[in-house]
């Protein structure tokens, strides 16, 4: 059978259009209405195909979100032999990032193996564990991975070469809503980097301390991965659900917030939770399961 340009081009428009679930799209327009910052959003159902997208390809600082990449680099080179999963590593002080980072406590030439170092970079997103391991990576080599990988515009900005006005404007990284789904799922398939290497990365992202946001929303009974980041103005999740109807992922992104308070009811946070919530009860609309009251004396990680 023989096709025209144009009717090829209907039928991929067409497809396109099937492909766009516009009921959950009209709720997330409905959940964001009135929030006083930049929101970004996307979410796909992995078992449909459908999609959900609101300023899903515009430019968002990545925050803690771009520890991912990190790892992917991390990763890449330990399947090439260049590192070693289990290897030790000697920690100097000159490495600290000052905060409340539990690596930050160790002392002087203590020592470390890289697989506890990935842990606490991705499980309690240390910054003091993260910035080593980009130093040790090298953030050239994270952003070539991710070239080769196929992501236009994901990368990590901090000390990498020819990325300083992009550093000035996003921070440590920059990404888009679709592309941390994309990242997500790469994972999630056993496509970044190896099957062996994105199931060490699954393992490790389902281990996540920082539980009060979106994750606060699933039941805890149900496996995700997910990774989070959070700036002043800035406060993100990306999470991969193992949903018993079929797995979703979703990324969602803010940035510009007038409300920058690090407190449970930040304006942000409220929404973050907001949109896993609905998420969770749309792909999963017999869900009977909620929060247990009093639980918010026990989601106070801040």
């Amino acid at each position: 059978m023989k096709y025209t340009l144009l009717s090829l081009l209907v039928f991929i428009t067409s497809f396109s259009f099937a492909q766009t679930d516009a009921k959950l799209t009209a709720k997330l327009h409905d959940a964001i209405k009135g929030f006083n910052g930049q929101a970004g959003i996307y979410v796909q159902n992995l078992k449909t195909g459908k999609t959900a997208a609101i300023n899903a390809d515009t430019l968002f600082p990545t925050a803690s979100m771009i520890k991912v990449s990190i790892q992917c680099g991390l990763m890449d080179k330990i399947e090439k032999g260049e590192m070693q999963y289990n290897q030790k590593l000697l920690y100097r002080d000159s490495l600290l990032y000052k905060g409340e980072d539990i690596l930050g406590s160790f002392k002087d030439k203590d020592t470390i193996e890289v697989s506890k170092v990935a842990l606490l970079m991705i499980t309690m997103s240390d910054n003091t564990a993260s910035l080593w391991l980009q130093k040790l990576v090298g953030s050239d080599y994270i952003n070539r991975w991710l070239d080769s990988a196929g992501f236009k515009v994901m990368r990590d900005n901090s000390r990498a070469t020819g990325r300083e006005a992009m550093h000035e404007r996003y921070g440590w990284g920059v990404t888009t809503p679709y592309e941390m789904c994309r990242l997500f799922t790469m994972i999630h398939d056993g496509k970044a980097v190896s099957p062996a290497a994105s199931e060490r990365m699954v393992r490790n992202m389902g281990r996540i301390f920082w539980d009060n946001y979106a994750l606060s929303q699933i039941p805890p009974y149900i496996h995700t991965i997910s990774k989070q980041g959070a700036l002043n103005e800035s406060k993100s999740e990306t999470v991969l659900v193992n949903a018993p109807h079929g797995d979703y992922v979703f990324s969602i992104i803010t940035n510009h917030n007038k409300d920058q308070r690090w407190t449970q009811d930040n304006e942000a946070e409220v929404l973050i939770r907001k949109v896993s919530a609905l998420l969770y009860n749309y792909f999963e609309p017999g869900n009977t399961w909620k929060p247990a009251e009093g639980m918010d004396k026990f989601m106070k990680d801040e």
